[in-house]
């Protein structure tokens, strides 16, 4: 008997045997044959599957009957995708390439239904307003400013919402590198009364450039402040990745009024040297040569060019926020296994360098968060190995938050004793 093995669909074999001519017939039979490591890859797929949590408030009948979501969402632009590809050691080729990563953020993005979209990281923005369009999308984009492809874009429902105002803001005319920023002002297309600021940033990567990162967050916050103003006191949702971590001192300075500089390390006000996911996930690794200590101190100290671009002058040592921001996802509650002891989710960005979170909406007085689509849990995240993966097309997982407006809100006290009750 002769037997031989051939490719078969489905990624298992098929086994053709042939017999001799035993009792002066010939015969023949195939039959599939079972590939045990494909059925244990398998069983091994995680969950990925998120899950809506909705606030626990008792005061709901103070709320509108009008509300919106927005996403924020860095969906990793493609060369940055193959310039940095040691960040993506353990990625697939495959989910790695923009045709297939186009296809996966566009779908996921049309499936979440979101009245406003702010994305972070794009260089192919008109790959992705043809499908958006067709969705019932508009869209705008400010790409940054030097040798740089990508940018932020924004998108919201035709139907809904009406664009009155917009701004684009390139940090490099004020010496704070070549990010950008977006500030857009809506209006509600069947409720003319209710309006909406919305700010979309990719703050400056660099971890020891706290300053450069901070004074980009100051300006931002300086103009949503003042358009703000100009339209009524409109209420504010800033979203982005702003490369900052929850237990940094910038974190502190959204949600509080000011910020001491020389109270931090510049080195070190995004906290993102702590989120290798070595140390996230608990793997030990030696720390604290001389090299790193050398680094701490070099780094530790404040330039007045430093002073001026964190706070906007020399004679400053502390930078303001105009405006009274929330995290809306610290403000939901969510699951033990997905976020941190301050609310905010354990991890919203992936790869072989960083397990954190660095991605944020931020929200003003006026209106509260309704609920807010949770991550996934660190055991999940590890069980995939590294973003992006077959179901999510970056390296960040897309922060969705429902908002509605407070009836009757006249100061900003309305939403700090909504929120406490």
């Amino acid at each position: 008997m002769g037997c031989c093995l051939r490719a078969a669909p489905s990624s298992s074999f098929l086994l053709t045997c042939v017999k001799g001519p035993a009792n002066s017939k010939s015969s023949s039979y195939s039959r599939r044959w079972y590939n045990p490591v494909r059925r244990k890859s398998s069983l091994l797929i995680p969950d990925t599957d998120r899950q809506w949590v909705t606030a626990d408030n008792n005061r709901t009948h103070l709320l509108s009957e009008e509300r919106f979501t927005v996403v924020s969402y860095n969906i990793l632009g493609d060369r940055n995708a193959f310039k940095h590809w040691d960040l993506y050691r353990n990625v697939p080729s495959i989910y790695l390439k923009w045709d297939y990563r186009k296809r996966v953020i566009c779908e996921e993005l049309i499936g979440l239904n979101p009245d406003i979209i702010c994305l972070q990281e794009v260089d192919k923005y008109f790959d992705v307003l043809n499908i958006m369009e067709k969705a019932g999308y508009l869209g705008s984009y400010k790409r940054r400013t030097g040798d740089y492809a990508d940018g932020c874009a924004m998108f919201w429902k035709a139907d809904k919402f009406q664009l009155i105002e917009g701004e684009s803001i390139e940090f490099k005319q004020y010496g704070l590198r070549d990010n950008v920023a977006q500030v857009s002002v809506f209006e509600m297309r069947k409720a003319k009364s209710r309006r909406i600021l919305v700010g979309n940033i990719h703050v400056l990567y660099n971890p020891r450039r706290g300053d450069v990162k901070l004074g980009q967050i100051r300006f931002l916050l300086s103009r949503a402040s003042i358009l703000s103003k100009k339209w009524g006191n409109t209420p504010v949702v800033l979203a982005g990745d702003y490369n900052s971590t929850p237990q940094s001192a910038i974190y502190t300075f959204f949600s509080s009024s000011e910020l001491n500089i020389m109270l931090h390390d510049r080195g070190d006000l995004s906290g993102q040297k702590n989120c290798r996911p070595t140390q996230a996930l608990g793997i030990r690794r030696e720390q604290g040569s001389l090299f790193v200590w050398m680094d701490r101190f070099l780094h530790s100290s404040w330039t007045n060019e430093e002073i001026k671009s964190a706070t906007g002058g020399t004679d400053s040592r502390v930078v303001r926020n105009p405006l009274k921001l929330r995290s809306s996802y610290a403000m939901v509650k969510g699951s033990a296994e997905t976020r941190s002891s301050n609310g905010e989710p354990l991890a919203t960005s992936y790869h072989s360098k960083f397990l954190g979170t660095v991605d944020y909406l931020w929200f003003s007085d006026g209106i509260v968060p309704t609920k807010v689509m949770d991550t996934l849990p660190i055991n999940v995240l590890k069980k995939i190995g590294g973003l992006p993966c077959q179901k999510f097309g970056s390296d960040h997982l897309p922060l969705v938050s429902e908002f509605a407006f407070i009836q009757g809100s006249k100061d900003e006290n309305e939403t700090s004793n909504f929120l406490i009750s």
